[in-house]
């Protein structure tokens, strides 16, 4: 699975290019600007097989609110390797959230993952230290709450996102649509209109190839391997390999950014992902053999 493990990497570095290209552009502004690129991919994606209402509220809260919060939470000191492995919460949030709106009842891993990988975050959360602002890991932890929701509205209508199957990549570009002008909005209320006009004067080559790294080569180019990948093989056999991501984000912002975790990071992390991939198992029920045939 090079493919896979590609992918993951690409996904992982992700965040450590984030957070090179941000410094200096205001979070919402860049925001606004990476979903006005990837958006441009609706004249070669086709549209998603699903309503408008769908696509408006994976917009809103698989990118705008996911994106829009992880930025700022990284603009506010949250490290990159830390952002990565906080967003992977919301494999649990989607659980709990998926429970209580299409009231799908757990199975007993995904209810063993979602306790696991709340023990993960406690853990991260008490042993911060002064290394993380409490305010940048609420905002991640809400970015997380952000993509959960997408998803739980993808799937009730009947869309697999996120990391999901062959629906994933035009709902995402196709969401993408919703992103620029309500993020442009939020940047004027919350970082005025001159920090934007500062923001654009600088916006020179490093922002630029940030840009292009995220919206081209993580989304476009990204999901069009990911989806292509479970397109041809089992999801069980794909999915867990998104769990790199995070190891990825934290192992190149230590040696790149010389951002060293701290042990509780690292041992709460490694809680966090594998309630996580707990999550994915399955279990398999021998059915008992009927004395009379099922209908």
């Amino acid at each position: 699975m090079i493919l896979a493990a590609a992918v993951a990497t690409f996904w992982g570095f992700n965040f450590v290019v984030i957070d090179w290209g941000m410094d200096g552009i205001p979070p919402l502004l860049f925001v606004a600007i990476r979903f006005l690129v990837v958006s441009a991919a609706v004249f070669v994606v086709p549209r998603p097989a699903t309503g408008w209402r769908t696509v408006v509220g994976v917009g809103l809260f698989m990118s705008l609110g996911q994106f829009g919060l992880l930025y700022t939470s990284m603009a506010l000191g949250l490290q990159p390797g830390l952002a990565a492995l906080l967003l992977q919460a919301q494999a649990v949030f989607t659980i709990v959230i998926a429970a209580g709106v299409l009231r799908e009842r757990p199975t007993l891993p995904q209810a063993v993952g979602v306790a696991i990988g709340v023990i993960g975050l406690a853990i991260v959360a008490a042993g911060r230290g002064g290394n993380a602002p409490a305010l940048a890991v609420a905002l991640a932890l809400a970015a997380a709450v952000s993509w959960a929701i997408g998803n739980v509205i993808s799937r009730r209508a009947g869309v697999v996102s996120g990391l999901g199957r062959l629906g994933s990549l035009s709902l995402t570009v196709w969401s993408a649509l919703v992103v620029p002008i309500p993020a442009l909005a939020l940047s004027f209320a919350f970082e005025g209109p001159e920090a934007i006009a500062a923001g654009l004067a600088d916006f020179g080559w490093r922002p630029v190839a940030s840009t292009l790294y995220t919206a081209v080569l993580c989304t476009i180019v990204g999901y069009a391997i990911f989806n292509g990948l479970l397109a041809r093989n089992r999801s069980a056999a794909v999915v867990p390999w998104v769990l790199l991501a995070p190891v990825v984000a934290m192992a190149s912002a230590a040696v790149l950014l010389g951002q060293i975790p701290t042990p509780a990071e690292i041992v709460g992390g490694a809680v966090l992902v594998a309630g996580v991939l707990v999550t994915s198992l399955r279990v398999r029920v021998r059915r008992a053999r009927e004395s009379t045939p099922v209908a």
